[in-house]
């Protein structure tokens, strides 16, 4: 392997990380020598996640974790701190999108839900890692944001936003964290096969669509988001930060 891509030695904590985009995330991580914590809210599917790892081969802690709480996050950080030592690479991957439909029916509470989860609970994550990456003078936190944070909706309009505080959120830690070598960047995926986004890419029309307009003629899969996550966290991404990286096949380019 590379020396570039090498992440033995390092611990990575990955949100939303029992299935889809996270999962693969976390997989490639531990491929390249990390120890992975993965977490999520169901308990079931950690478990099942962390076997699966474990069966693998990688060094891999889970926990179940709902970022919408902080205390929860608290123990993420703590319990991967105890069990690995440290905390190298955070992957904020974890999101909600509980409104599908016009800005003009979107409760308070369900636009203050979105914003709170995609938004604020990343900037308790880069809290949580900060004073040790600082100390260390070394890390790496990536946010999995979306292209909906580039572009306009009529759908998934209160998402987008979040997605848009996303980009705003890497470029403010990316310069207060620079000086002390702490990297900041955002992963932004087109339209990907997971469960996540199901509703999406299960309606056949739609779908085709897309692919018409997408230069490499496909949807993404997860494991299409994984290698960026591995740059970004290796030093082969040593002198990147407070940017926000495109994987979407073309779609977002294409006329």
């Amino acid at each position: 392997m590379s020396p570039l891509f090498d992440l033995t030695g390092k611990t990575a904590v990955v949100t939303g990380s029992t299935k889809g985009i996270g999962k693969a995330i976390a997989r490639a991580l531990a491929q390249h020598g990390a120890s992975v914590v993965v977490s999520s809210r169901d308990a079931g599917r950690v478990e099942a996640a962390e076997r699966e790892l474990a069966d693998e081969g990688h060094a891999v802690l889970g926990l179940t974790c709902n970022v919408g709480r902080k205390e929860d996050l608290e123990h993420l950080v703590g319990e991967s701190r105890r069990a690995f030592g440290r905390v190298d690479i955070v992957v904020g991957n974890a999101a909600i999108n509980p409104h599908y439909g016009s800005f003009a029916d979107i409760s308070d509470d369900a636009f203050a839900k979105i914003m709170a989860t995609n938004v604020q609970s990343n900037l308790w994550l880069a809290q949580l890692v900060a004073d040790e990456m600082r100390e260390r003078k070394d890390g790496a936190i990536i946010y999995v944001s979306s292209i909906g944070g580039t572009i306009g909706s009529g759908v998934i309009g209160a998402y987008c936003i979040s997605k848009a505080a996303e980009f705003q959120l890497v470029r403010n830690l990316a310069v207060e964290l620079g000086p002390h070598n702490v990297r900041v960047n955002a992963i932004a995926p087109g339209l990907v096969r997971t469960d996540f986004a199901r509703a999406l890419w299960e309606d056949e029309a739609s779908a085709a669509a897309r692919i018409a307009r997408t230069p490499l003629g496909r949807l993404g899969e997860a494991e299409d988001i994984a290698g960026i996550a591995v740059y970004l966290a290796s030093d082969a991404g040593r002198w990147t930060t407070g940017q926000s990286f495109v994987v979407d096949g073309g779609t977002s380019i294409a006329p």
